[in-house]
């Protein structure tokens, strides 16, 4: 095999975990004319044999320890379970690379935190990948939202349902240790990035949510997925919903479920009731044309519009702003607060769900010294 020459001024980068997100994230810096993939990191070696010729990666390790430590590398993508997300970005930072982490950040507040510690410490980019906040409908209700069309916002839903969309039952998803969670941390956090980036990021006062876990325990609600690992039971929850207060008195109501009796598909989408309109970002199984709806009045008289949307860029935007931000210098507003922000919340629901009341998002940190005081 023949390396691709590589260039002194390009950024090079490797990449931890080449599942499905891994080998996006390969593709989209491949197609960025300053930046050279020169490491993938992943314990199949099967896998990196296979992505190595394909791709024309010139070095592969089947631990990330390596490749976090290399002298050579500027950035790290982590595209592994969660429970990896912490220790391999911090080892990242620590080595002097900039890091894009796939989402969730962490799989609590307590991890969260320590990795934007590491990001201000050593002085890096820390990135969480929201692909999702880079549709076209997205991009296009924000710049209605940026230009008052929707007024104040007072009240949002976002939802992301599945009727049999279990990933990987049995697998690495359902195991709690590994994943933190169920849907509420793989789906839902992507939709409350969406609300919460269309809403022009409010301050959460508190949550108040409820998890069930009715058919993944049974056996229900699977779906043929390669990202499986033999790791034991379904631990963790296959429906979540949520209230969440903002600052301000507006409210947001977040749902999330991998398997429930409902409508067949994989849907996703955003609701927002504002004072001089609202709008609807409704997608069924992925799909991107005809998906926003926009409510308003034209000459005192209800109207409903439907705005030409381009399909986005994904994960391919993801990565190019990444790439851009790390280029401009200017680093210090991008250290995983975004990331860490929404860890928060989703950390605040699982507690809420647990001990059967509110939580204010003020009295989350009390809440996790006493865990760690208690470890």
């Amino acid at each position: 095999m023949t390396n691709r020459k590589l260039r002194d001024s390009a950024l090079r980068v490797g990449i931890v975990g080449m599942g499905w997100a891994g080998e996006t994230h390969l593709k989209a810096y491949q197609q960025l004319p300053n930046v050279d993939v020169i490491a993938i990191a992943d314990p199949r070696e099967e896998r990196l044999t296979q992505l190595q010729r394909t791709y024309n990666i010139p070095d592969v390790h089947t631990h990330f320890g390596p490749l976090v430590e290399r002298p050579d590398l500027d950035i790290v993508s982590v595209c592994t379970p969660n429970q990896f997300h912490a220790p391999i970005s911090i080892a990242a930072l620590e080595n002097g690379k900039h890091v894009l982490c796939e989402k969730p950040l962490a799989r609590s507040s307590a991890e969260g935190e320590a990795m934007v510690r590491a990001a201000v410490q050593a002085g890096r980019v820390l990135e969480v990948a929201f692909n999702h906040r880079q549709r076209g409908d997205v991009s296009v209700l924000k710049q209605m939202i940026d230009e008052g069309q929707l007024g104040h916002i007072y009240h949002a839903k976002a939802s992301w349902m599945r009727r049999s969309g279990i990933p990987g039952m049995g697998g690495w998803f359902t195991n709690r240790e590994l994943a933190g969670g169920g849907p509420l941390i793989d789906l839902g956090v992507h939709v409350l990035d969406m609300a919460l980036y269309l809403m022009d990021e409010p301050e959460v006062v508190a949550v108040s949510a409820a998890t069930y876990a009715e058919l993944g325990p049974r056996g229900r609600g699977g779906r043929n997925d390669a990202r499986t690992m033999d790791v034991g039971p379904f631990e963790v929850e296959d429906l979540a919903t949520a209230f969440i207060r903002l600052a301000g008195g507006a409210t947001l109501l977040l749902e999330a479920s991998w398997a429930v009796y409902g409508r067949a598909g994989d849907d996703f989408g955003v609701t927002l009731y504002g004072s001089d309109g609202g709008a609807d970002i409704e997608v069924h199984n992925y799909n991107w044309e005809n998906t926003l709806t926009v409510y308003t009045d034209i000459d005192g008289k209800p109207a409903v519009l439907k705005p030409e949307v381009p399909k986005g860029t994904g994960h391919s935007g993801v990565i190019a702003n990444f790439v851009s931000i790390i280029e401009s210098g200017d680093w210090s507003a991008h250290v995983g607060s975004e990331g860490l922000r929404r860890t928060q919340i989703i950390d605040a629901c699982y507690r809420s769900a647990a001990e059967g009341r509110e939580i204010a998002l003020t009295d989350l940190a009390k809440a996790i010294a006493q865990d760690t005081a208690a470890d």
